[in-house]
């Protein structure tokens, strides 16, 4: 294996990252690299082969990493990068603060950043997917990032830059998010907190969140009335059309549809990446076949499947 420059923090290699995902599937990275603190991080980029491919990680609530692992150095932030201040209406939290965290501290300040308090993940992610609940999105609110380059440099970006859209953005390849500012609304904190446990309650009414799941699998098809015709003013949702499709429960080896939300796909037990990702693609053809819709993921998957056995 490719020798990697030393660091203070964490580097494992061949480290399973199944435990390290929300489904609890997923082989091998090549390695993965925990920093010490920023400067641990640039010192590392700046220094690592430009040939060998890095991975950002969250917490893996939005990811599927298949069965034959990473070919690549998946960096992973924790204590150091979690941080989160307010200071009037500005809000910086670090890439791997929660976000259900980010959301309370700002409330308890004073600050509506409530939309945040149900979606799972951190900051980093959140941000990189213009994640968003409720009407609102990151894109409202974020005024600039601090992210880390594949060459190692240290970089102030404005929203602007990142061309935020319907869950996804623009990042320099490689880089590495490890803050956002925000510019939050001011709202009382004893209403910031009832609107969070009212947001929480309709959540847990109406997804499997006891469940491992990812969030939702796939994007609501923009641009379709509920009669399928393309319409921009409409919007048809991807539950519905895997519900007509009959896919409610549908199910490969350990993967499901869930039966309470039927556009989250779900570990119901002992399911691999290949269970999962294979039952979502039968989803997009049954949809497919009976609305002429194409489903776009919302889960990112990365990786390679598992090795094939030799007979």
């Amino acid at each position: 294996m490719t020798e990697l420059p030393t660091p203070r923090g964490t580097l494992t290699p061949n480290r399973p990252l199944a435990d390290l995902t929300w489904l609890r599937v997923g082989g091998p990275a090549d390695w993965l690299f925990q920093p010490a603190d920023e400067a641990d991080l640039a010192a590392f980029l700046a220094a690592l082969n430009p040939d060998i491919p890095v991975f950002p990680m969250g917490v893996g609530s939005n990811l599927i990493v298949r069965d034959g692992g990473l070919r690549a150095v998946v960096i992973r932030l924790g204590r150091g990068f979690n941080g989160i201040e307010v200071a009037g209406e500005a809000v910086v939290a670090g890439a791997a603060a929660l976000d259900a965290h980010v959301a309370r501290k700002s409330a308890e300040a004073g600050r509506d950043l409530t939309f945040l308090r149900t979606i799972p993940g951190s900051i980093g992610g959140a941000v990189r997917m213009n994640a968003g609940c409720y009407g609102s999105y990151i894109a409202d609110v974020l005024e600039e990032v601090r992210v880390i380059t594949r060459g190692g440099e240290v970089m102030t970006l404005p929203a602007t830059a990142l061309n935020l859209r319907y869950r996804q953005s623009d990042l320099p390849e490689g880089a590495v998010i490890v803050s956002a500012r925000f510019r939050a609304p001011a709202g009382d904190p004893a209403e910031l907190a009832a609107r969070m446990d009212e947001q929480i309650a309709k959540r847990d009414a109406s997804q499997p969140t006891k469940d491992r799941s990812a969030g939702s699998t796939f994007r609501n098809p923009a641009g379709y009335s509920s009669t399928g015709r393309a319409d921009d003013r409409h919007e048809l949702k991807a539950w519905k059309v895997i519900d007509e499709a009959g896919m409610r429960g549908a199910r490969r080896g350990g993967a499901q549809m869930s039966e309470m939300h039927s556009n989250f796909l779900i570990n119901a037990g002992g399911a691999t990446a290949a269970d999962l990702e294979n039952l979502g693609e039968d989803v997009r053809n049954r949809v497919f076949q009976n609305s002429g819709i194409t489903l776009e993921w919302e889960i990112m998957r990365v990786g390679e499947p598992a090795p094939e056995k030799q007979e």
